[in-house]
């Protein structure tokens, strides 16, 4: 076996009951979300119990995810089974960071938290959303896009899927120019226009709120959604420039296997990254964990 990477959910899959299962069965995650709760009330319920429509909403939806995309990682390391290298997809990359050490699990809530209010803020009164589109090559994507002009591609995830943000009235006009060539355009669970340059009011009052935490390079590598390589230089520059511009995702799995990688287990919420690995990689061992059922099933995977 080569390099094991944890690499950790974004936006979009969350629901209610997420990392529940591991918050009652193992001690270091029990102990992260309770100190969470203390710094922001109301997390636990939001996550475990909540009716699910304020969970949609981005200022609670990534404090929340934070904590479930951390939930299995702990469980994992618990377990005996510890990362080499780490990537986080959008808001997975906070997590991703706090695991490999460049701030605390705490702090690391606090900033995903500050995150999603300066993105939610960044989304007030602006009619944009985001669109995935799936079935035709990404380059061909792009190309159906280049006549709208507040269309953006914004997350590469796969050869075949390439997200869009931007205004929902031109999202629905370019949703048909895909499905009249033969590709589907799905609309994302999410309430704003992210990685685009609706999000740039959003990057001054973050960078502001990150002044207030001790960032350090990570000790294990963190893989960059903005530059598809492991975290270098400042590490504040990197988590700014990542909000409003794209994920290259593809292109960061790809240098994670010419760097030894073969092994991904995808922790949080849903198999997404699971799926697109397998896309851009299909020699690559891909596993997911989200309760304590998969996460026994990959440890007898691993055996």
């Amino acid at each position: 076996m080569g390099k094991i990477a944890f690499v950790f959910s974004g936006q979009g899959a969350q629901h209610v009951g997420m990392g529940q299962d591991f918050y009652q069965n193992f001690d270091s995650v029990k102990k992260l979300y309770d100190a969470c709760e203390q710094i922001r009330p109301g997390t636990i319920e939001q996550s475990f119990t909540g009716d699910g429509e304020n969970l949609k909403q981005t200022q609670n939806t990534q404090p929340c995810l934070y904590l479930a995309d951390l939930a299995p990682a702990l469980a994992l390391q618990e377990r005996g089974i510890k990362p080499d290298g780490l990537a986080g997809f959008s808001l997975g990359e906070i997590p991703a960071l706090a695991l490999g050490n460049a701030y605390s699990l705490e702090d690391g809530f606090q900033i995903a938290s500050l995150r999603g209010q300066a993105m939610a803020k960044a989304s007030e009164n602006v009619n944009a959303s985001m669109m995935a589109v799936v079935k035709i090559p990404s380059e061909q994507a792009e190309e159906l896009a280049k006549p709208y002009d507040k269309i953006f591609p914004v997350n590469y995830n796969s050869p075949m899927q390439l997200v869009f943000s931007g205004d929902k009235e031109q999202l629905t006009a370019f949703s048909a120019d895909v499905k009249a060539a033969k590709g589907r355009g799905l609309m994302l669970k999410v309430s704003g226009a992210f990685h685009s340059p609706y999000m740039t009011p959003a990057v001054a009052p973050f960078g502001e709120a990150l002044e207030n935490f001790k960032i350090q390079l990570p000790e294990i590598p963190v893989y960059a959604n903005y530059t598809a390589k492991p975290y270098e230089g400042q590490p504040k520059e990197l988590m700014l420039s990542q909000i409003n511009h794209p994920v290259r995702w593809t292109e960061l799995i790809r240098n994670m296997a010419e760097d030894g990688f073969d092994t991904f287990i995808e922790t949080g919420v849903g198999n997404t990254l699971q799926k697109l690995i397998a896309q851009i990689l299909p020699d690559a061992k891909a596993y997911q964990v989200e309760n304590t059922g998969t996460l026994e099933k990959l440890l007898e995977n691993l055996k």
